[in-house]
């Protein structure tokens, strides 16, 4: 399962303009699975907080949050396709 989206992702961006070999795009599937793992570790700190009746501020203003730009939702909460694609 990990390996395929890995694939899908490696795929997409060495098609991107500029990215002649693996090694050109390392770092940006690098910097992409960093913020999703800086998003998931923002729930568990705002669930913790949530458990013990404190208030938790997150680091990243929401309009930057990865549910926000990169997994975008619709008004009836399901996963808007578009607006992932071209950002509006």
């Amino acid at each position: 399962m990990f390996e395929q989206t890995f694939k899908n992702i490696d795929d997409i961006l060495h098609k991107d303009a500029g990215c002649g070999s693996e090694l050109d795009y390392v770092e940006q599937t690098s910097w992409v699975l960093f913020l999703k793992y800086l998003d998931d570790l923002e729930k568990d700190k705002a669930t913790a907080a949530e458990l013990s009746g404190k208030t938790y501020t997150p680091i990243i203003d929401n309009k930057y949050q990865w549910s926000v730009w990169a997994a975008p939702k619709g008004k009836d909460g399901k996963l808007d396709h578009h607006k992932g694609v071209d950002g509006r």
